[in-house]
């Protein structure tokens, strides 16, 4: 059976646009390679590589959940190719669809077990799950697949990273750059782990290694400027974020850091012309409107401070001292409810923040409510045994809340890991006459005299009691 003529030049007219589209794609026309797809698609929809393609350049343009649908077309198509699974698995984890990601990767290993991303790609999925133990699992089982794959190295060597353990995640990183030298950004991932390890030196180098193989990759050169800055580096801090400047004007991060060098400095107004700057490039950047906010707050303008902290959080900041701080500032403001809800922010991302438990019980105690209080003060303590402070503060709302033996239990604490804090020795001087108190009053209580008068004592309102209900039926 043949096609007739207008179907084979439909047929001829779809290919020809298909190999249209493959040249714009080399070329970075990611939006007309995709146009030119859709096109044949729609003259021939039971090809299963173009809409696998259509996936693919949905993919290099950041559209996910569109490059999903693509994919599962081609699925249905050709159920069992792994490379079609592959990439929906991989766009699952983006779109933080785990258990989806996670079967899909399992069926190709079903399929396909030899094909090793089905495990390089699950050590991103479990990473990004918490789940560091499979991770490393994966990693095992792709090694024996491809025991020189670069991105299984790189993608255990993240994992390794968010679990602090920066030595082992510089050995993988430096693998990676070995079989791959031209990685992405391979020695700047190696610059932040020495970064984070407080090796300054070694940050250093690789930072520079990273800006000779790419000198205008704007993200590495801000990160080497805000390290610059961290190191008290200003003049060279100043000179990379005016350099991203050159390459980008618009760059909000940039203009936002030349705020905080002019801050440092002691430039206050051009520290705030800067946040406003910043606010104007950038009206989702986190941190101008937290400057301008402490900014406000010192100067007496606490309506002012108020509004720019709420639209502060609107910017979603995620450096947890920041939020800390905010919370601080909205306690000053007598703002308890902004202030706890900012506090349970940080405690969802770190549950082992004393500060951010402490901070909650501080929050209630200056609502009188000491119990709750206590409670928050008690599993900050849990987490922390060493701070004295957090342990006197406590103490002092036990002494509120009349648990005075409890009081002094913990001051003792706090006084012996700060025996030279002066506030610290009153408080426990304070505490100690107080349960001197205490017990004495139990002591006389306890006394067979006591007990006697105060059985007189009863005896008589009783039967002062019964005359008054005499008097009054007369």
């Amino acid at each position: 059976m043949f096609c007739d003529s207008d179907e084979h030049n439909s047929w001829d007219k779809a290919d020809q646009m298909v190999d249209r589209a493959f040249e714009l794609y080399e070329n970075g026309e990611i939006s007309q390679a995709l146009t030119q797809l859709r096109e044949a698609i729609e003259i021939n929809p039971n090809n299963s590589a173009w809409h696998f393609n259509e996936g693919l350049a949905l993919d290099s343009m950041d559209k996910y959940d569109l490059a999903i649908k693509a994919y599962e077309k081609s699925l249905a198509l050709s159920p069992d190719d792994p490379e079609i699974l592959n990439s929906l698995a991989v766009d699952y984890t983006r779109t933080a669809q785990y258990d989806l990601a996670i079967a899909t990767f399992e069926q190709i290993e079903k399929i396909a077990p030899d094909f090793e991303p089905c495990y390089c790609n699950r050590i991103i999925t479990y990473t990004e799950m918490d789940d560091h133990d499979k991770a490393e699992h994966m990693f095992y089982l792709a090694q024996q697949v491809n025991p020189d794959c670069p991105i299984c190295f790189y993608n255990i060597g993240n994992s390794l990273f968010s679990r602090r353990q920066y030595e082992r995640a510089i050995w993988c990183w430096q693998r990676t750059a070995m079989l791959e030298p031209t990685h992405p950004q391979i020695n700047y991932r190696i610059a932040q782990a020495w970064w984070a390890n407080r090796d300054t030196a070694r940050a250093r180098e690789y930072f520079l290694m990273e800006l000779r193989s790419n000198p205008g990759d704007v993200d590495v050169i801000l990160d080497f400027g805000i390290f610059l800055f961290k190191i008290s580096e200003f003049d060279a801090a100043g000179e990379k974020f005016h350099r991203i400047l050159e390459l980008d004007p618009d760059f909000g991060q940039a203009i936002f850091y030349l705020g905080e060098l002019a801050l440092r400095q002691g430039r206050r107004r051009a520290a705030a012309a800067y946040y406003r700057r910043a606010m104007r490039k950038d009206d989702e950047l986190p941190g101008p409107r937290y400057r301008l906010a402490q900014m406000a707050f010192a100067d007496g303008v606490p309506d002012t401070a108020r509004r720019l902290l709420l639209d502060e959080l609107k910017c979603n900041p995620d450096d947890l001292d920041v939020l800390l701080s905010i919370a601080v500032m909205f306690l000053q403001l007598h703002e308890y409810d902004f202030a706890m809800d900012t506090l349970l922010s940080v405690v969802d991302e770190d549950q082992q923040n004393a500060t951010a438990f402490y901070y909650m019980g501080l929050t209630l105690a200056l609502q009188a409510d000491y119990e709750g209080a206590l409670q928050f003060f008690e599993h900050a303590m849990t987490i922390d045994a060493t701070n004295p402070n957090l342990m006197a503060d406590a103490a002092v709302l036990c002494l509120k809340d009349g648990r005075i033996r409890q009081a002094a239990d913990i001051i003792q604490t706090a006084h012996e890991l700060a025996a030279d804090d002066r506030e610290i020795t009153r408080l426990r001087r304070r505490i100690q006459l107080a349960l001197v108190v205490h017990n004495f009053g139990h002591y006389l209580a306890s006394l067979p005299i006591i007990v006697r008068l105060k059985r007189v004592a009863t005896g008589m309102k009783c039967l002062a009691t019964r005359r008054l209900r005499t008097r009054r039926r007369r």
